[in-house]
């Protein structure tokens, strides 16, 4: 018998993980609810394989990703609901569906064009399943998105219907004013609400600017992380513990490490800075 393709060979090991007599104990008692948390993990993990520009950790992280599907499927396989394939057939009839300028005769001039039609298709669709379910322009945006991502889906279908600001500077005018609420909020109660109304603006003037807030708040993340790690290897190189560190000090490494975003790999580095 030849060997199965990879993918065949990867559902033959997801089923054999799940055999009910031979299988691996932590596989046999996964639900999709217990798996969903490991997916949304290894979707993380794409995104940070794409940033390290590593073609092999790209690939094992995929390859991760990957078998969070085949997982799901053989779930849902196990309670006769649908299969890989099913899968597969699914994903291949809404591309085909949502790009008739490739597939049919329909014609689109630009790469904006042809996200609109994708929005005008999705909108259709949602429509058309909506018959005896939630009918909101709302619909669908799932609720275990990041908060910034589901902010920035939530304004976009709010859009749709033209409830938006007209341009960025309404959008940074509300910042403004969320500012100032915030500054006035008494209770811890209130504080959360405004901060979070506060940062719903920001998502949406992201948004008015082409900017993903979430990729946005990510890279901000791991700069501020990046940076830290150099300060506390200047730090250890003058063999002084952090808990001595004044705010000087800190103010002093932190322009270091702006200047300097390869320093946790390169040799001693002379400088000065005040410690007290």
């Amino acid at each position: 018998m030849a060997d199965p393709s990879s993918i065949e060979r990867l559902r033959l090991i997801m089923t054999r993980l799940r055999d009910p007599d031979h299988g691996c104990p932590w596989d046999r008692e996964q639900t999709f609810a217990t798996i969903a948390p490991f997916t949304i993990e290894e979707a993380y993990e794409v995104a940070a394989a794409i940033d390290s520009g590593k073609p092999d950790e790209l690939r094992d992280e995929l390859g991760d990703l990957l078998f969070q599907v085949v997982f799901h499927a053989r779930l849902a396989e196990e309670r006769d609901w649908f299969d890989f394939d099913a899968v597969a057939a699914a994903i291949c009839a809404k591309l085909e569906r949502r790009h008739p300028h490739v597939f049919g005769d329909q014609v689109v001039h630009s790469a904006q064009a042809q996200a609109q039609a994708w929005d005008d298709h999705k909108a259709r669709e949602r429509s058309a399943a909506s018959i005896v379910e939630d009918t909101s322009e709302l619909a669908g945006v799932p609720l275990a998105l990041p908060a910034l991502a589901r902010a920035h889906k939530l304004g976009k279908r709010a859009a749709r219907v033209q409830f938006d600001w007209p341009d960025p500077s309404g959008v940074r005018a509300k910042i403004d004013e969320e500012l100032r609420e915030v500054e006035t909020a008494v209770s811890t109660n209130e504080q959360r609400e405004e901060i979070g109304d506060l940062l719903f603006a920001v998502a949406n003037w992201a948004r008015h600017l082409g900017i993903d807030a979430e990729e946005a708040l990510r890279l901000a993340n791991a700069k501020f992380e990046r940076r830290f790690r150099q300060m506390e290897t200047l730090a250890k190189q003058r063999s002084i513990p952090l808990q001595e560190l004044q705010p000087d000090d800190w103010e002093a490494l932190w322009s270091l490490a702006k200047r300097t975003p390869c320093l946790c790999f390169r040799p001693y580095l002379a400088f000065n800075w005040p410690v007290q």
